[in-house]
């Protein structure tokens, strides 16, 4: 039996927050983030896009692009609440969703709750909650795999909808070009053009041994997408596997007292995530990124996960001396923490370091 699965993507999501909570925004290009030259742009309205801003881009280059940019400062804490309010919408319909990121979400509906056979009109009137929950608008990609209802859901944005039914994924798929593809990044797919491998036709041209040959494991699955397959499923449960935060300051950092400054507030905000849901992690890890863009990554692992937030402090602390002094200074630092587990404290619990 085909699955049938739904891909729901916020449109513009912190944008599209940010103009719906300031109506002066509203029509407007905004870029959520940072307004100095060190300044990232973490999201951007339509308004926006149409010059060319986009997310991750240096907040200087958006406002080159775009002179009437207007930066707004994000709230994540807004952001999450909402999220919550999108996920309660799903969780209407169907257990098995499987969260990517605050404003994205695969949600499988084969055996739904509300007992209704086509997933196309569930997808519908999911958005329509959504515009009456939280007056935003959503996409929507309908498909039989994850794959394909994730490049659906962005054949029509904004606000739109599409589906790929079972007889016609393959077609679909060979007619894209390969840098579309959800999975395939910027230089997998240069290396697929310096193959001769340009559109989805073309790939499924290659024998799946030429593409294991070329890209390893990850051959096997671009074998399968070609052909408009993906058996993964929507993992209900999917646990993160690390949780991090990190800040690019205003000016350079440059003595030791500047960056122990700097790292508070990241190793803050990550001990506050972990205390919430009760995860914790063996690693904790420093990202240090200097002015000459050049970027180290250092980590230190415990046997058991980390419980208290001063020996967490500590080690990011500790790896963060081994690499000073250093004569250059420091534009970029992230913490993060990884192999997590969802734990509880245990009193009295004591534990040791692998060095």
């Amino acid at each position: 039996m085909n699955r049938k699965i739904i891909h729901i993507d916020m449109d513009a999501f912190y944008a599209s927050v940010e103009q719906r909570d300031d109506p002066s925004l509203r029509g407007k290009p905004v870029a959520v983030g940072g307004s100095s030259d060190r300044g990232v742009v973490a999201a951007a309205s339509y308004e926006a896009r149409k010059y060319g801003v986009r997310s991750a881009m240096s907040s200087k280059v958006a406002a080159r692009k775009c002179p009437a940019l207007i930066f707004v400062k994000p709230r994540f804490e807004v952001y999450k609440y909402v999220s919550e309010q999108i996920r309660g919408i799903f969780a209407e319909f169907t257990p098995l969703i499987e969260p990517l990121s605050l404003d994205e979400a695969y949600l499988d509906v084969t055996e739904n709750l509300k007992k209704m056979r086509s997933a196309t009109l569930i997808a519908q009137e999911i958005k329509q909650r959504i515009v009456e929950t939280t007056q935003l608008t959503a996409s929507a990609g309908v498909s039989y795999n994850k794959f394909l209802a994730k490049l659906a859901s962005d054949f029509r944005k904004p606000n739109g909808i599409y589906v790929i039914g079972p007889d016609e994924g393959e077609a679909f798929v060979a007619n894209l070009t390969v840098n579309k593809f959800h999975g395939i990044g910027k230089v997998t797919a240069e290396k697929m053009n310096q193959l001769g491998i340009q559109t989805g036709m073309d790939l499924k041209s290659k024998t799946e041994f030429f593409l294991r040959t070329h890209f390893g494991k990850m051959g096997s699955y671009y074998y399968n997408i070609a052909r408009g397959i993906d058996q993964r499923p929507v993992e209900a449960d999917r646990i993160r596997k690390s949780v991090g935060s990190e800040n690019t300051f205003d000016r350079d950092l440059e003595t030791l007292a500047e960056m122990e400054g700097g790292l508070l507030p990241l190793i803050e905000d990550v001990w506050k995530w972990c205390t919430r849901t009760q995860i914790y992690g063996r690693t904790a890890t420093l990202k240090i990124k200097f002015n000459d863009f050049q970027m180290i990554t250092r980590s230190q692992s415990a046997f058991l996960p980390i419980r208290e937030k001063a020996l967490f402090e500590k080690i990011i602390f500790e790896l963060l001396n081994k690499n000073f002094p250093t004569d250059k200074p420091v534009r970029l630092l992230g913490v993060s923490i990884h192999n997590l587990e969802v734990t509880h404290p245990t009193e009295g619990q004591q534990l040791t370091l692998n060095f």
